[in-house]
């Protein structure tokens, strides 16, 4: 039987394009449901209606931190909460729930789910219990890693200082009602200050590189950017000396954050060190939203499998808005239990027309 995996990060699902009728949903970032379903069933029917397919989603599949709950974005996240949250998300994209639907009623068809930093919300048990009833399929989670057959995937933000998870303390249960999670700097940073932020440009967290946009932004929008900077400072230097329990962030880790931390790191670095164990050769990450291939001696491989959202380049060799729909494929041999692994572009099938993005 042939054997292959599909491995997809950062789709960023959220509400749906529409809400409250016809009005445009301008923090939506995913706007490929029908190119998703081809996708998905590309990999059900003709000759790998038979085969045995694993579909791994890599983090960041559902842009739960961005999705407001009863009209207000939060960084204390109840179960309660993140399950509500989720439900409009699944309540957006019918199609792309029915998509995964059908691939898990496949034969020898799987889905395995990694947690991510916008998606870490699904380590709720019921999250994830009402998202196997809405694809009516038992779904594998992994919290960090998943590693097989030499393949070390994971999204890539614990090796990024100011999304990194604390794995021995996933939840806050000291101090407080009733559990919450334990929310990266990262995470509380976007939810308390770069949302406010997104009023005024909701384009600020898809533009590489970010210096390039900084520069620009000084150049074209001056005071609006010398605004946003020092707020950005004083925003830092108040979560330093604020005295919280659920969002305890001390000086010194924030000095660790602005003198390690990128805004849109590059994990080719991370990447070689996990390679430097002779049992891995291909380590698959997502998080930076730009899609990599790296070969390093003794057959050693580094992918990226970037974004399925939209990301503007200011770089000159790549200048424009870029969508591309990456994703790493892995074929395994007969006789082999390595497989052989691909980064790809999934095209989509013919279409004369289709609606224009206007987010």
């Amino acid at each position: 039987m042939k054997k292959i995996k599909l491995v997809v990060s950062d789709l960023h699902l959220g509400t749906g394009k529409n809400v409250l009728g016809d009005d445009v949903n301008l923090l939506e970032e995913f706007h490929y449901d029908d190119r998703f379903s081809e996708f998905v069933n590309y990999y059900t029917t003709g000759e790998y209606a038979n085969c045995d397919v694993e579909l791994i989603l890599n983090g960041d599949i559902f842009n739960l931190i961005q999705v407001d709950y009863r009209g207000h974005h939060l960084a204390v996240l109840t179960e309660s909460i993140s399950l509500e949250k989720l439900k409009r998300i699944v309540a957006g994209h019918p199609g792309f729930f029915e998509a995964l639907k059908k691939f898990g009623k496949s034969p020898n068809h799987t889905i395995t789910y990694v947690i991510g930093n916008h998606d870490q919300e699904m380590l709720w048990p019921k999250t994830r219990e009402y998202l196997n009833e809405a694809v009516e399929y038992s779904i594998r989670y992994r919290n960090i890693v998943y590693y097989f057959d030499g393949v070390h995937i994971e999204h890539g933000h614990m090796h990024d200082v100011a999304n990194r998870l604390d794995p021995k303390k996933f939840f806050i249960r000291k101090n407080v009602p009733e559990p919450i999670l334990h929310l990266p700097f990262g995470t509380y940073f976007f939810v308390e200050f770069v949302m406010k932020v997104k009023k005024h440009d909701q384009h600020i967290d898809k533009v590489r590189p970010f210096r390039a946009y900084l520069r620009w932004g000084l150049l074209q929008d001056t005071w609006f950017t010398i605004k946003t900077l020092f707020k950005m400072y004083a925003f830092l230097i108040k979560s330093a000396f604020k005295k919280d329990s659920k969002n305890p962030f001390t000086l010194g880790f924030l000095l660790e954050i602005l003198r390690e931390g990128q805004v849109f790191p590059d994990l080719g670095e991370a990447a070689q060190k996990i390679l430097k164990d002779d049992r891995v050769h291909t380590v698959i990450f997502g998080h930076s939203h730009v899609y990599q291939f790296k070969q390093y001696p003794s057959s050693k491989h580094y992918f990226n499998t970037g974004t399925w959202t939209d990301v503007t380049s200011l770089d000159m060799s790549s200048f424009g808005k870029i969508t591309k729909l990456t994703y790493v494929l892995l074929e395994y041999d007969p006789e082999s239990t390595k497989p052989r692994s691909r980064l790809k572009h999934w095209r989509g099938y013919h279409r004369i027309e289709e609606d224009m993005d206007l987010t």
